[in-house]
């Protein structure tokens, strides 16, 4: 455990001579969005408990035997609205950086995905669910966060992991479309080389933190059981960052609730696993 060494919040809080935009290959955005909520509140509380949960995370990365930090150093930019993600990213792209987006609930993810379609040719998504998503709107709005994958899939492929939830409506759209092909169901989860098969080489990673099971991840508005573990999403992270080309991902739907810290802190620790990840190329 870290004392923290900033007064603004950083992810990772780090050193400040490891903290300079111009030489950040990771920059993360927080974007405290929540609007379609229709279960438990709270996703717009995520990024800053994610921020503050990653001061305790060490630094050091005993699989990848380094700080990877130190090889691809990290920038965090205050918290912005969703109306400026789509050009925020853009810009972040046009600067050769990889975004981080930290959610706020997963209604997010489009706005972002249009810019990374614009400047990365033969993209897909790699979604972490436990919904599908599929539905073409819910309670009158097509931007609900039960409809992004449906958004999705208007600007990109996508491949979705960790599924227990799907609708009539997303069934048959799947059914007919095929995307049924590429839902890989929790209970059933397939080997991860299966599952990077399926994406094009160049990869956007959505991660709704209620891929996980309850049990892992209670803090989140739409907990579904039967969910993924903590090595089996692990497994999958490595094996994608290793293949393909991951050019950004998000991390969306954390609820956190007060006095209960080991799911943020699952959180923070992920998103910098990723990072160590896409850095070991």
């Amino acid at each position: 455990m870290r004392k923290s060494r900033n007064k603004n919040i950083r992810f990772l809080d780090i050193e400040p001579e490891y903290y300079n935009y111009e030489k950040s290959k990771f920059v993360v955005i927080p974007v405290p969005f929540e609007k379609t909520t229709s279960y438990g509140k709270g996703t717009k509380n995520g990024p800053a408990a994610i921020l503050k949960a990653s001061r305790q995370v060490e630094e050091f990365d005993e699989e990848l035997g380094y700080e990877p930090y130190q090889r691809s150093w990290i920038y965090t930019l205050e918290p912005i609205s969703v109306s400026n993600l789509e050009s925020r990213v853009t810009g972040l792209l046009n600067d050769k950086k990889i975004p981080v987006i930290l959610g706020g609930e997963h209604s997010i993810t489009p706005y972002a995905v249009k810019s990374f379609a614009q400047k990365h040719k033969n993209l897909s998504v790699l979604q972490f669910d436990a919904h599908a998503d599929l539905r073409n709107s819910y309670l009158g709005s097509k931007n609900n966060h039960a409809c992004v994958m449906r958004r999705v899939l208007e600007i990109c492929p996508a491949v979705q992991v960790g599924l227990r939830n799907i609708s009539k409506e997303g069934y048959e759209f799947g059914k007919k479309t095929g995307q049924l092909k590429k839902i890989h169901w929790a209970e059933h989860l397939e080997a991860a080389e299966q599952i990077t098969t399926q994406l094009s080489q160049n990869v956007y990673i959505s991660f709704d933190v209620d891929a996980f099971d309850p049990a892992i991840m209670p803090n989140t508005g739409t907990p579904e059981p039967g969910g993924l573990l903590w090595y089996e999403a692990i497994d999958i992270l490595k094996a994608v960052c290793r293949e393909k080309n991951v050019v950004g991902f998000d991390m969306m739907e954390l609820a956190p609730r007060k006095g209960e810290i080991a799911p943020d802190f699952l959180v923070a620790k992920l998103v910098y696993k990723i990072m160590g990840f896409i850095s070991a190329k």
